[in-house]
């Protein structure tokens, strides 16, 4: 039996997507990547890419896909038991910076797609992003913080901090991940961010309430 044929179900698709964060982390840009170069850095022949893809934004939206399920369910753990609004900026915000440190080629990866590196991948991470938006949305009601907004009202204040914090992810991924003191300093400016967020959205007065 050849080394192929012993392969698990799926170990092969995961190969094929951890080969393309790798290239990214070494410096590829995503929508640059061929199938050959991709299936040789997995170590897979090209023919075994079309039995998991179609092409290459398929797997560039089935990453996204799974990293963002991934993340938001980070996401979700850390607002899981927190009742108040600065506690639960605190503890996200670090969650969040301690992740994208320990998951850096990930990070790249969606920070190209924000930047419109492919067309295809770029609406994936948008629509992740509102994924986000809702989820916070739904568990800022739950906690019953800035409960007084009307649901446009709430919607448009998560959506200014998914788009803050994705925006602090640039700064983030300009540094060294072994640079403390200056990821240290992009986590506190990131959290001061959003509890000034959060003081505007307690003092609005929305009109259709």
């Amino acid at each position: 039996m050849t080394k192929q044929q012993r392969r698990k179900p799926g170990e092969t698709r995961e190969r094929l997507m951890n080969a393309a964060l790798a290239l990214v982390g070494e410096g590829r840009h995503f929508s640059s990547l061929g199938i050959r170069e991709l299936t040789r850095k997995a170590g897979v022949v090209p023919t075994a890419f079309y039995r998991h893809f179609r092409h290459m934004d398929d797997l560039g939206l089935q990453l996204v896909d799974e990293l963002g399920l991934a993340l938001r369910r980070v996401m979700r753990e850390a607002r899981a038991n927190v009742g108040q609004s600065e506690k639960l900026i605190d503890e996200s915000v670090a969650i969040f910076i301690n992740h994208a440190r320990d998951n850096r080629n990930v990070f790249l990866f969606m920070a190209q797609g924000l930047a419109g590196e492919s067309r295809a991948v770029h609406e994936g991470v948008r629509s992740e992003m509102r994924f986000f938006t809702m989820e916070l949305a739904n568990d800022l009601r739950r906690l019953r913080l800035v409960d007084h907004l009307s649901d446009a009202d709430m919607e448009i204040t998560c959506d200014l901090v998914v788009r803050t914090v994705a925006f602090s992810l640039t700064d983030l991924l300009g540094v060294s991940p072994e640079d403390d003191y200056q990821i240290q300093q992009i986590e506190q400016r990131t959290a001061r961010f959003l509890k000034l967020i959060f003081i505007g959205a307690e003092h609005w007065k929305s009109r259709d309430r």
